[in-house]
């Protein structure tokens, strides 16, 4: 089996190490937060949707700004269902790879789309692969964005994984307060549509509440 390269559960010297980013949400509470990044296209962002409608459960969606140009009535259903949007880059850049002036050029014309259709825009950004440099961190804190990363990674784009353990990196390591991340994204299709209704009922069950992020 190849080596796994993330961790499912964000450690807590990682944490400590990439100081000025929110992983995670007081633990006080017993209230978990959906998370989904690279849409929104209409082949997956729909089909969310239509789960979080059935259960009353509002999510978080960090686009991609080229998918907001090419499907704004996805997006836009986005915004109508009251759910929250953030900044995921335009062009789903990874921030070691990228240097810094192209970078927060990609994350401002990323902006611009959501502005588009949400003139106040959003203050939630989310480096894809959560990789980026201190510089390009620390400018988008300047610009009043709040740098939102997760608690428990559900790996659903992993295609070596079955959908079994996209559900289990899931409910073996919530805890109050946990930032939850999943895919609307092709390639994590086929984890994330057999996990994520499981991850709600077990949720559920569990006398968890699932809200939008507080900041």
């Amino acid at each position: 089996m190849p080596m796994k390269l993330y961790w499912v559960k964000t450690r807590w010297f990682v944490k400590k190490f990439f100081g000025g980013f929110i992983w995670n949400v007081a633990r006080k509470r017993k209230k978990v937060y959906l998370t989904f990044d690279d849409g929104p296209i209409p082949e997956v962002t729909p089909w969310v949707l239509n789960v979080l409608q059935q259960h009353d459960i509002k999510a978080t969606f960090f686009c991609i700004g080229d998918n907001i140009q090419k499907h704004p009535e996805v997006f836009q259903r986005v915004l109508q269902e009251g759910h929250a949007v953030g900044n995921h880059t335009f062009n789903h850049l990874n921030g070691w790879n990228t240097d810094d002036e192209t970078y927060l050029q990609n994350a401002e014309k990323c902006q611009q789309a959501i502005v588009q259709h949400k003139p106040e825009g959003t203050r939630l950004f989310r480096p894809p692969y959560g990789k980026m440099s201190r510089k390009q961190a620390s400018a988008m804190r300047h610009k009043g964005f709040k740098l939102i990363m997760w608690d428990v990674l559900s790996a659903d784009f992993d295609q070596t994984i079955t959908p079994e353990d996209c559900l289990k990196n899931v409910i073996g390591n919530v805890e109050n307060g946990s930032i939850i991340i999943f895919h609307d994204s092709l390639k994590a299709q086929k984890n994330m549509q057999y996990s994520l209704p499981r991850v709600i009922e077990y949720l559920k069950k569990e006398n968890y509440r699932i809200g939008l992020l507080p900041y």
